[in-house]
């Protein structure tokens, strides 16, 4: 018998996927929630697939959206988990320029939704937020937990305030409850719209013939990057803990976009003055400079610190996109970290 249960809300994405691999790992019981589409968006999943009727069946996905409380509370009754690893959300930060009142409904009231679940359930549930460094926006670096919040686009103003309501649910309710702000971090399974993958993919597609130029926006901007299985790690040690708490996640180094551009076109043999241009559709209303973790209470509470830096991860996304793509990779770095799970455990009521 599994020891724990656990729920995740985004589960299709990048880290939910990561997620319930390492859960899964550690002998868990996983159940997702998954929103109801005409095409199928699982998969980032697929892999973990065996019929729900099988006896060893630990992976189960539940329709609903973070906007139906109902269905929430619904879930939450039935399948009664230890854990909740909340990371669903509308998460492009340029997309909620466009969609504000659907991104602060989905990522800021779909976080208070599921603590509200929690607190009538009267179930002692461990619950994980996914914070981003977004809430720091305009704040001078390095940023770490005492850091001011000065949020700089609507997706950032509704992590804000779920990371507030996160923090009242807890000092309130002595609810265990715990924000985990974490630094941007990539992986081969990083969605397709998101700088990283752009560049990555791009490559790809300019080495098959496919494309000719790379559209960009801001490349002055920095960021802290990170390899999204080792962090998924640290939220689950997070829930670990005796106390609730946040913790700001990341390497401690910074990186311009236009630093990404360099080292993947120079790692893939490509000059990036001949394919890279400038699209002004890409740059935010307002822009956010610089992002710099200092992940020190991580590193002294947690023990834990990112081991994949900057030069592994543009090698792993560059071998993975041009594996993907049918070319031969470069190097061995696609396949750091990156192996697909047995495929067992699989479930859809």
């Amino acid at each position: 018998m599994p020891h724990k249960t656990a729920f995740i809300t985004g589960i299709t994405g990048q880290d939910g996927s990561y997620l319930a691999e390492l859960l899964l790992s550690k002998g868990y019981e996983v159940h997702g929630l998954v929103r109801r589409a005409s095409t199928f968006n699982t998969h980032r999943i697929d892999h973990i697939y065996v019929d729900a009727h099988e006896p060893e069946a630990r992976f189960f996905l539940h329709y609903g959206d973070l906007a139906d409380s109902e269905m929430i509370s619904h879930v939450l009754y039935n399948i009664k988990p230890d854990e909740i690893y909340h990371l669903g959300a509308q998460s492009h930060v340029r997309v909620s320029f466009d969609t504000p009142e659907y991104t602060g409904n989905v990522t800021a009231i779909g976080t208070t939704r599921i603590l509200e679940a929690i607190r009538r359930s009267n179930q002692k549930i461990h619950f994980y937020q996914a914070s981003s460094s977004e809430m720091f926006g305009h704040t001078r670096p390095p940023q770490n937990e005492d850091s001011c919040f000065w949020p700089r686009s609507p997706y950032a103003c509704a992590k804000v305030y779920a990371y507030w309501m996160t923090r009242n649910y807890r000092d309130g309710y002595n609810m265990y409850t715990c924000n985990g702000i974490l630094f941007n971090h990539e992986s081969p399974r990083r969605g397709e719209t998101f700088v990283t993958r752009k560049i990555t993919r791009g490559i790809a597609a300019i080495l098959a013939g496919k494309e000719k130029y790379l559209y960009l926006g801001n490349l002055e901007a920095k960021r802290d990057w990170g390899y999204s299985p080792e962090y998924v790690e640290c939220m689950w040690q997070i829930l670990q803990q005796d106390k609730p708490d946040d913790y700001v996640i990341g390497t401690g180094e910074t990186h311009t976009v236009q630093d990404f551009v360099d080292a993947s076109f120079a790692y893939a043999g490509l000059d990036p003055e001949k394919h890279v241009k400038i699209d002004q559709r890409y740059f935010r209303p307002t822009e956010v400079e610089e992002l710099l973790a200092d992940p020190s209470r991580a590193e002294k509470r947690l023990g834990w610190k990112a081991k994949i830096k900057f030069p592994e991860l543009v090698k792993i996304m560059v071998d993975s996109d041009m594996s993907a793509s049918g070319l031969k990779p470069i190097g061995e770095g696609y396949k750091i970290l990156d192996t697909k799970f047995p495929n067992r455990w699989w479930s859809r009521d």
